[in-house]
Formats: structure tokens, C-alpha cells, sequence
């Protein structure tokens, strides 16, 4: 309830954005093997954005 007007940071939009393109991957790994690899790379390249997000905020700290 208290969350209700949080505003969610770049971190959590990313996991989401992650967490969304592997189930496409997956979804897609059924049908067709070049687009699910497409969609599992690019959930790879939001991992690193996540990890240099999670770098900066522990130099900081």
C-alpha cells in the first residue's frame, strides 16, 4: 500500500526488462532457435547493464 506511488529505480526496470526477454527466449526456444538466441543476448546485455549499475552503487556506498 505504502509502495503504491514508489517510483521504481533504473535497477528494478532492468531486472524486469531481463526478466521479460528470458521468458521470450524460452518461449521462442520451442519455435525458433535463431530468434529465442537473439532475445537471450539481448537479456544478456541488460545483465551487464544491471552489473554496472550494481559497481557504481557499491563504489559510491
Amino acid at each position: 500500500m505504502f509502495g503504491l506511488f514508489k517510483k521504481k529505480s533504473e535497477k528494478d526496470k532492468l531486472y524486469d526488462q531481463y526478466e521479460k526477454l528470458m521468458a521470450e527466449s524460452h518461449a521462442l526456444s520451442k519455435t525458433n532457435r535463431a530468434e529465442s538466441d537473439k532475445k537471450f543476448a539481448e537479456a544478456q546485455e541488460v545483465t551487464k547493464a544491471i552489473e554496472a549499475i550494481e559497481a557504481l552503487g557499491q563504489k559510491d556506498a
